[in-house]
């Protein structure tokens, strides 16, 4: 999964009347393709070269350029930009490269945690922390664990039903309903970051006495902000962590996490369609707003925050088509 979420402030200056910044961000083409369907109410019809899309939300200017690069330009921008993941100054270090984890890591016994729902309007929140150790490896690979992208659905839920017989894991499951209740408090990063901190910290007493020789997270943000956010929790990981984006590629541990997430995903997504009486679409898709007028018309908005994250901009896409 690819995940470059390293965020940087350009600069931020003050006029006279109020302050003003410029926030960009590097995004990698999912992300742009997620940003573009978030904003896509707030579009602007015109041509700026090289860009992918302009926008304007609440005084707050977003130009995504073709180069990955997206800038937030408005009294608001830091706030917008924040929605993506927390922003840095310029000094901040890079992400971590596979340069920094061991040299074997690959061979090693590792604890590895991954996320999935993050980026659909409908669903859960999943995270998973998963423990696989060297002599698991080759069982892991026979069975054809590995990106959970480049498997179907089907051999998703198949293999994750295999893994939670075979390895120690940790799965976390935020609903709709919790996280639209703590969602103003906690941003998409503080969020994640508690989930994986929680679900590492789990596990590592479920193995207890026995200790992963490494514990590597699937980068989301940059490794400042998870222990600046890990230390807001009430257990905080002492141990030493890794960061690396397609963390999946690095150990099988990731991609093992990243399956049980996935699996208990579509599961939830499919229990919550079966009450809902009507399909329930992962992503952010005009699909989405579709389906979310449907459940407003059905049940307002108690039956929609049941079922959704209710501070995507599809809810109020929603809204305006169940007015028409």
């Amino acid at each position: 999964k690819t995940k470059s979420r390293e965020l940087r402030y350009s600069f931020m200056y003050k006029n006279e009347e109020n302050f003003m910044s410029n926030v960009i961000i590097k995004a990698t083409n999912d992300q742009l393709s997620q940003m573009k369907a978030y904003y896509r109410s707030y579009l602007l019809n015109k041509q700026i070269p090289y860009t992918s899309f302009a926008a304007k939300k609440d005084g707050t200017t977003i130009t995504a350029y073709t180069s990955g690069k997206v800038m937030f330009q408005g009294t608001n921008a830091a706030i917008e930009a924040d929605k993506w993941g927390e922003a840095q100054d310029k000094q901040a270090k890079p992400a971590k490269t596979a340069s920094s984890l061991p040299k074997n890591i690959s061979q090693l016994s590792v604890l590895g945690s991954d996320e999935v729902g993050n980026g659909s309007y409908f669903g859960p929140l999943t995270v998973c922390a998963a423990y696989v150790k060297r002599d698991q490896l080759a069982e892991l690979r026979k069975l054809g664990v590995r990106d959970s992208k480049e498997l179907k659905d089907s051999q998703i839920i198949q293999l994750a039903d295999i893994l939670k017989k075979t390895i120690p894991y940790k799965l976390l499951v935020l609903s709709p309903e919790k996280y639209n209740e703590i969602q103003p408090k906690y941003n998409a990063v503080r969020m994640k970051v508690a989930l994986h901190n929680q679900a590492i910290h789990l596990l590592l007493k479920k193995i207890e006495p026995e200790k992963p020789e490494a514990i590597l997270i699937d980068q989301f943000t940059p490794e400042a902000n998870f222990k600046k956010y890990a230390r807001l929790e009430k257990n905080q990981l002492q141990e030493k962590l890794y960061f690396v984006t397609k963390g999946e590629q690095y150990h099988l541990a990731v991609a093992a996490a990243s399956i049980i997430s996935r699996a208990s995903f579509l599961e939830e997504l499919d229990k919550a369609s079966a009450e809902a009486g009507i399909t329930l679409p992962s992503g952010a898709g005009t699909k989405s707003d579709q389906v979310a007028a449907k459940l407003l018309e059905k049940g307002g908005m108690p039956m929609l925050e049941k079922y959704a994250k209710l501070h995507f901009a599809n809810t109020e896409k929603a809204l305006k088509l169940l007015k028409k």
